[in-house]
């Protein structure tokens, strides 16, 4: 794993982490405490926790792989689940994503057997 890597999996949820430590309006070790309650929801402290763990898998996957790839990967694992061209079709249109993804991944979607 290259440097940029590494950066892109601790750099993401360390800025996640402080900008939930600076929506709180405490400082220091209580801004910390209250960041990960928040960001744990019902779990707390240890939900935050988790929560920032899979925010540095998630974007280790994505300065590795791109988005792109990334949901080519969920287009494949939900065929593979049997769920129809359409229905993927419809979620991909519910997907916070750019036009221009979209497009891209319905495109791949169309060309699929």
């Amino acid at each position: 794993m290259t440097k940029s890597r590494h950066i892109a999996a601790l750099g993401v949820p360390g800025l996640v982490l402080l900008v939930a430590m600076a929506v709180t309006g405490w400082a220091g070790a209580a801004a910390i405490t209250a960041a990960l309650a928040v960001l744990g929801g019902p779990f707390g402290m240890l939900g935050g926790i988790a929560v920032l763990g899979l925010l540095a898998l998630m974007s280790q996957g994505l300065a590795e792989y791109g988005f792109e790839a990334i949901f080519k990967s969920t287009v494949d694992q939900l065929r593979t689940k049997g769920k129809s061209k359409s229905d993927i079709e419809r979620e991909i249109e519910s997907y916070p994503i750019s036009s221009d993804l979209k497009l891209k991944i319905k495109d791949y979607l169309r060309k699929l057997a």
